[in-house]
């Protein structure tokens, strides 16, 4: 067992800790390359001689084929157990993302981001997922906030390493997406260390003796209810989040359509900033959701996302663009904290491997238009109005959802109930 009798609530043993670092460090990597398309799109289009518009649908095909690689992946994860598919997968993506160096024109380009994105879908469910089912079940909230801040941190990283590489070094951005092959070998290391998942182990025992396969338990009326909900609660989620970071290191640059006009070098930093501020509420909310519950830290960061949007979208200086970026970060991602932990819990055990990572990825597809929506909307409406319209909807269509839901906080995944789930399907 590796769970709470394995170690106290806050240590881990040495499984634990390289399930949770292996997987910390495949979902960074993961947003490092998608956010180095986010800060660049603009140089590529340059180059390849492709409108900004069309530059755009480099991330939507990106997120359109996340629940693909989730689909597939997971489905594999719920058959064979975790480790193998997660090592197979972060060789997959890091393969295509360092190719992305090399692509000659935007179609090449555009085919190697559909194919990560397969990578990228797999990558969150199976390690979210194995992460969960290891860590003390008292303190999945703390450990699930910081395991979704390493988007953010991925975030942070790809804005530092555009600072080194392209502003400070002058070199291409080929390069960065060259780069992105060291930190993904080092996860693909400690994934080779840890152990199978002892709840898979369990709940394949309790599969064969039931005589229950995979569709039967998906195709319960109560579970199959669940996922199409929990697909809507992740397109409001994804709207928040792409809504508060995929154009905004372009509206900080642009000097049109009112955008603020700053410096590509002063628009990084405050991406820099304002991924620290996701960070935190990411760690915060998540710890907090082990008192509060999922829901309450849920809607808490989505309903201070609100009153944020004023400073967040109309600010006119680059201090206060800082201040309200840094803010809204804090409470959007903030809000995500407690997501892996809240999936986790509300899948049942015989479909972890595919259930949480799928309908998040759904989720994404709705949103996955986003970028290229608000993209459109800016020379209508100006970006500051073209974001404030997205995020609203996606806040409150969050905390709604939110709250006509449920939540299983801190359930046993070894309990008698979560092993009979099984059964009761059968």
């Amino acid at each position: 067992m590796t769970t709470d009798a394995a170690a106290p609530a806050f240590r881990l043993n040495s499984d634990q800790r390289n399930a949770f670092a292996a997987s910390l460090l495949g979902w960074m990597m993961d947003a490092f390359d998608y956010f180095l398309i986010v800060l660049v799109y603009a140089d590529i289009g340059a180059d390849f001689g492709v409108s900004l518009e069309k530059m755009a649908y480099l991330t939507t095909i990106t997120l359109l084929m996340r629940p693909v690689g989730a689909y597939l992946f997971g489905l594999w994860a719920d058959k064979v157990g975790r480790r193998t598919p997660l090592i197979v997968d972060v060789i997959f993506y890091s393969i295509v993302g360092f190719l992305c160096a090399f692509a000659p024109n935007f179609t090449v380009l555009f085919v190697l981001r559909l194919l990560y994105g397969i990578g990228m879908g797999g990558e969150w469910g199976l390690g979210a997922a194995l992460t969960m089912e290891k860590v003390p079940r008292t303190r999945r909230g703390f450990y699930s906030g910081i395991l979704q801040a390493g988007y953010s941190a991925g975030y942070l990283l790809a804005s530092l390493a555009f600072l080194l590489v392209v502003s400070a070094a002058g070199l291409s951005w080929r390069w960065l997406f060259a780069l992105s092959i060291l930190p993904a070998l080092i996860s693909l290391i400690l994934r080779t260390r840890v152990r199978e998942s002892e709840v898979w182990e369990t709940t394949q025992t309790n599969l064969k003796l039931t005589q229950t396969s995979i569709r039967t338990v998906f195709f319960n009326g109560k579970i199959l209810r669940r996922f199409i909900y929990l697909v809507f609660l992740m397109a409001a989620f994804n709207w928040m989040s792409h809504g508060t970071q995929d154009i905004y290191p372009t509206f900080l640059k642009a000097t049109d359509a009112g955008g603020a006009g700053l410096s590509p070098v002063t628009a990084t930093w405050i991406a820099v900033i304002y991924n620290v501020g996701a960070i935190v509420g990411c760690i915060t909310l998540g710890s907090l959701s082990d008192r509060w519950g999922r829901k309450a830290t849920i809607i808490l960061g989505a309903a201070l996302t609100l009153p944020l949007i004023p400073l967040f979208a109309f600010s006119t200086t680059a201090f206060w663009l800082c201040l309200g970026s840094a803010l809204i970060q804090f409470t959007t991602q903030g809000a995500w904290g407690a997501i892996p932990a809240h999936l986790n819990e509300m899948s049942p055990n015989a479909i972890r491997g595919f259930y949480p990572g799928v309908t998040y990825q759904l989720g994404n597809v709705i949103a996955a238009f986003n970028l290229p929506i608000q993209q459109a909307l800016a020379p209508r409406i100006g970006y500051p109005w073209a974001m404030a319209l997205t995020v609203a909807g996606a806040a409150v269509a969050v905390i709604l959802l939110t709250a006509f839901g449920r939540q299983a906080k801190g359930v046993d995944f070894q309990s008698r109930e979560k092993l009979e789930e099984v059964a009761s399907v059968s």
